[in-house]
Parts: C-alpha cells; sequence; structure tokens
C-alpha cells in the first residue's frame, strides 16, 4: 500500500488545495465537524486546517477539548481521509472555524 495521497490530474498547490477543502467545509454547514484520519491511522478532530507552512506540508491545529497537541504539521500526502458533518447543537460553538469571508 502507497503512503502518497492520490489527488485526479495534476497535484495543486497546497494553498490552492486547502482554499478549495475549506469552501467544501463550509458548504456542509455553518457549525461543521471536521475529522482528520492521518495514513498511520490516528485520528483528530480538528479545529482548523491551514496551509502553512507550504512546500507539501499544511497544519492541522487539533479541537482543544482533545488533549492532543496545539498543532499538527504533516505532509499532504499523510491525509488518508477527511470526515465533514454539520456540528451536533452542543457542539456548534467549540467545531470547527472558518476563515473569515473575504
Amino acid at each position: 500500500m502507497s503512503s502518497q495521497l492520490w489527488v485526479p490530474g495534476p497535484t495543486p498547490p497546497v494553498e490552492e488545495f486547502v482554499a478549495r477543502l475549506l469552501r467544501q467545509i463550509a458548504g456542509v454547514s455553518d457549525h461543521p465537524h471536521v475529522e482528520v484520519e492521518l495514513f498511520d491511522g490516528s485520528r483528530f478532530v480538528v479545529e482548523s486546517i491551514k496551509a502553512e507552512p507550504g512546500l507539501g506540508f499544511i497544519t492541522l491545529c487539533p479541537h482543544p477539548a482533545d488533549e492532543r497537541p496545539d498543532a499538527l504539521v504533516v505532509p499532504l500526502g499523510s491525509l488518508r481521509r477527511i470526515e465533514i458533518s454539520a456540528a451536533t447543537a452542543p457542539e456548534a460553538p467549540f467545531g470547527f472555524s472558518l476563515p473569515p469571508v473575504g
């Protein structure tokens, strides 16, 4: 099994990938719940995803209640799965933080 992310067509720059992912997340709900699974099987409920530092890496900011690191810098190829759903009512204020529009 390969550990590289397969993307149909040419691989977009990290910034474009994250921008499109954030649009996808925003399209699901005003209060999204986002869980990321890495290729090693670890899973994180994330509060935000950033295109930094770039050069093939992104930053995942796990939800503070997860008692995990404040941030994980991972290669884009380590992403196995991203689950996006509407947050349940009690979770809504603590779900994924969408960037400001504009």
